[in-house]
Parts: structure tokens; sequence; C-alpha cells
């Protein structure tokens, strides 16, 4: 639990597989905004910590983190939960970016409470941080072509055509990943979902009417 009145601190996750022969993977999409952030916001991400590479700086004055989780995708939460507990950082103040298979090269939906996406990398923060109420960058990285499995496809590495819009794509999420840092989820997702903020419905309590004079 973060105490009340320290500085807020953000906790920038990207997702995907450690390893060279992994590094240009479409599941590795995470990573490479995670890479293009450290880069121009000067901030070195070799911070070997339990499960995790982690570089600490400031985006527009806010401290972060910036994470690349070193077990695999499927197993991600474990290293969010440490690096969360270890620097006490709010589940509220967590940023995942994720690639999603449902979405066009180029395409991007900001989720909060609520994601249409299964993906097991969020499933896995989700049990691990006992919550889902953390911000969600889905990346869209393409569907498999007829006759390749998704599991084939995600580990394929991005095609020379889609490298060359790869550096307008990530540009794109590193200012969602901005904007998130300043602004609240809903403004971000006006801006960036065509479908705009979800709203969220609150239940209808009825009113009950209590006669409280003493029966005789």
């Amino acid at each position: 639990m973060v105490r009340k009145g320290a500085a807020v601190l953000k906790l920038i996750v990207g997702f995907g597989n450690p390893g060279e022969k992994f590094a240009n993977n479409r599941q590795n999409i995470g990573f490479k905004v995670i890479d293009i952030i450290g880069n121009n916001e000067n901030i070195d991400v070799r911070i070997k910590k339990k499960k995790s590479v982690i570089g600490r700086g400031k985006i527009l004055g806010t401290d972060v983190v910036l994470l690349k989780p070193q077990t695999f995708v499927n197993l991600i939460g474990e290293s969010v939960l440490y690096i969360a507990s270890f620097l006490r950082i709010n589940v509220r103040d967590i940023i995942c970016i994720v690639e999603d298979s449902s979405l066009k090269l180029g395409d991007m939906r900001v989720d909060y409470l609520f994601s249409s996406v299964e993906h097991a990398g969020i499933e896995s923060m989700t049990r691990a941080l006992k919550s889902e109420r953390f911000a969600k960058i889905r990346v869209g990285i393409g569907t498999p072509p007829k006759g390749v499995t998704m599991e084939d496809y995600l580990l394929q590495d991005f095609t020379d055509d889609e490298n060359l819009i790869l550096i307008d794509v990530l540009n794109k999420t590193e200012k969602v990943v901005n904007m998130l840092i300043t602004t609240s989820i809903e403004e971000v997702q006006e801006k960036y979902n065509p479908e705009g903020a979800v709203k969220i419905k609150k239940r209808k309590v009825k009113a009950v009417h209590i006669d409280h004079r003493k029966k005789r």
C-alpha cells in the first residue's frame, strides 16, 4: 500500500519474451515500446531485479519505472507483482502495453476495468495483483493468415513491409503512455478509442421507506 502523501510512481510494463531470438517478434511489441520510451526519455532499462529488467526516471515530471519482465508472457504477473510490491506502486498506477491480434497494425485501444481481449499475460497480471484496475494499451499486430496458428504468428518477426510503419506505431503508443501519465484514462479513451470511454453504469439502489413509528 502506498503511503498517504507519497509521490506518485508509475509502472510501465511492456509485454514480451526475453532473449534476442524473440526481439522482433510480434508478441514483443511491448518491449519495443519500452525501448523507444527509454531512448527518448534517457532512461536506461538495464537494472536487473528478480525476474525483471527495469529503468527508473521521469516522464513529464512524473517518476516512472519502465519494466521488461524476464519471465515469458504467460507468467508476467510474477514480475509485475514483485516490482510493484518492492517499490510500493498502486495497481491504479500501472500501465501495460500488450499486443492485440484482433486489431490491424497501427490500430490501438485503451482499456481499464473491462477488456474485450483475452490474453494470458493480462490474466497473469490480474491474478498476481488480485485486481484488474490497471491501464491496458492494446497495440494491433494484425491477424494470422489462413493456415498459420496464433502461437506461430505471435512468434514470427514483423515483415519488411510491417517494419516500414512500425516506428509510427511505436511513437503513437509512446504518446498514449505519456497521456496516461498526465491525464485521466477516460480522456485517453475518448481520444484514442473509436467508441470513446467506456460508460460504467452505476447500480441503482431502490429506496426503502422505513416507518419508525411504534405500533400500538
